[in-house]
């Protein structure tokens, strides 16, 4: 075993266990991990902000999130730490850095449809309750068993709906104003 897959077993074995333990013994732990499987920076930086995360301190984790994205992660770890970054963002209250980075992930990564449930948390944070819904509804649909092609077409027709249901309510209400 080389000592990347050592690094990607211990990791794995630390979330797996890391369960209701306290804080500082995650972090001595992860730190002993890190220290000895000689980690790559981005890498150490993304394990440390996932466990601020873990822990519920996003404001710790956003600034070690955004270190590990600078410094450069492997393809299967840039987009997790993407979409915990934009997670974090948004627990923060900067629900607009939030939005701007998840819409960044590429519709072709496997973890698209994560960063879209994401986004759609962080749109209706911003009061944006149509592209929240319309955002998690075009997630949904692809894993449905049946209906896909209902659920898509309604999830793209719900900005005309509701322009068409506003225009609909001001003309009633004019009715109304003008008896």
């Amino acid at each position: 075993m080389n000592t990347s897959e050592a690094l990607e077993d211990r990791l794995e074995r630390f979330w797996e266990t890391a369960g209701d333990r306290p804080g500082a013994e995650l972090s001595g732990m992860l730190e002993t991990i890190l220290s000895e499987e000689s980690a790559a920076t981005g890498r150490a930086l993304f394990e440390r902000a996932s466990l601020h995360d873990y822990l519920g301190d996003e404001a710790a984790a956003v600034p070690l999130y955004r270190a590990a994205l600078d410094a450069g992660l492997p393809a299967a770890h840039r987009t997790p730490a993407i979409i915990q970054l934009g997670s974090s963002l948004r627990n923060v209250g900067d629900v607009s850095a939030a939005i701007a980075l998840l819409q960044t992930v590429d519709a072709e990564d496997p973890l698209f449809p994560a960063a879209q449930a994401f986004l759609a948390l962080a749109l209706h944070d911003d009061d944006k309750p149509t592209p929240a819904l319309r955002t998690a509804l075009a997630a949904l649909a692809p894993t449905l068993p049946a209906y896909q092609r209902a659920v898509s077409f309604y999830a793209d027709d719900l900005a005309s709906r509701q322009g068409a249901q506003a225009l609909d309510r001001r003309a009633a209400e004019r009715e109304i104003l003008e008896r």
